[in-house]
């Protein structure tokens, strides 16, 4: 069975947190330990949990090195705010993909929230499993579990077979905007 790797499963993640370009405009995470769990529905593949590291600077610092995608290569950018609701729809193009996302996300911040989302891919190399203009579904589920553990530092992500990788020592994504984090 294929699995997503870490690098696919972080991108893929803090892309839909973020959901393309409105990485400036949503709240930053509390602190500490967050686990997510990842269930991609309607395909063969099992739920996929991480727990990651975060703190305010890396939280920011993600948001604009894997989610903020610039806004020369999106043509729509919605984000509605409704109480503990945020609701965005974007449509993007990343070389010969168009990328149409939906997504809402419900809760706090601070103690857990959820992120639903539904993505269509036009063009370019098609997920497997997934025909060319599929809607793609996954839900996040986050929670935050307390303090990093004491030999983690931010940006630390540890996959659920134990498999350990700092997302700010990952090299860039082509077509996602990227800076260094601070030393």
């Amino acid at each position: 069975m294929n699995h997503p790797s870490i690098a696919a499963i972080v991108a893929l993640t803090t892309t839909v947190f973020t959901a393309s370009a409105f990485a400036a405009e949503l709240p930053t995470r509390k602190a500490g330990l967050w686990e997510m769990k990842m269930i991609f529905e309607g395909r063969n593949l099992p739920p996929q949990t991480m727990q990651h590291c975060v703190d305010a600077t890396t939280d920011k610092l993600m948001n604009s090195q894997f989610g903020g995608m610039s806004k020369e290569a999106c043509s729509k950018q919605d984000m509605q705010k409704s109480g503990n609701t945020i609701t965005m729809d974007s449509v993007c193009k990343f070389g010969p993909t168009t990328s149409t996302s939906h997504a809402v996300i419900t809760g706090s911040f601070d103690q857990a929230y959820t992120v639903k989302t539904t993505s269509t891919r036009e063009g370019g190399p098609q997920m497997p499993g997934v025909a060319p203009g599929q809607p793609t579904n996954m839900t996040i589920e986050a929670k935050w579990l307390g303090p990093c553990k004491p030999d983690q530092k931010p940006g630390d992500v540890v996959m659920g077979n134990g498999r350990k990788m700092n997302v700010l020592e990952m090299p860039s994504i082509p077509g996602v905007r990227t800076q260094q984090p601070p030393r």
